[in-house]
């Protein structure tokens, strides 16, 4: 069974950091792009960071300079270090992945969440 499981989140300060981590399982062939989404109560589910199978990264403007997101095609897993974390990141944090699996049939697949809280 294909799946996404991430892990890492938790409560911290502001100021501090996390690392998040995804990892991809099941009979997988290739992996596409990778991402990191988040949702807050009452928003909708926004890009947080994305990065293509080449290493090519893309950031959402409100997290520029405090995110990385990496990847390691080998392992097939994702990682978004945050640093300099602010009360307004808080949210259930997504990985979310473009697949391709038996008979080359490619496919979107989301984790099931990990919860950050940031206090102030």
């Amino acid at each position: 069974q294909v799946q996404l499981v991430e892990s890492g989140g938790g409560l911290v300060q502001a100021g501090g950091s996390l690392r998040l981590s995804c990892a991809a399982s099941g009979s997988i062939l290739s992996i596409y792009g990778m991402g990191w989404y988040r949702q807050s109560p009452g928003k909708q589910r926004e890009l947080v960071a994305a990065i293509t199978s080449g290493g090519s990264t893309n950031y959402a403007d409100s997290v520029k300079g405090r995110v990385t997101i990496s990847r390691d095609n080998a392992k097939k897993m994702v990682y978004l270090q945050m640093n300099t974390l602010k009360p307004e990141d808080t949210a259930v944090y997504y990985c979310n992945a473009d697949l391709v699996l038996a008979f080359n049939r490619r496919s979107d697949y989301w984790g099931q969440g990990t919860q950050v809280t940031v206090s102030s």
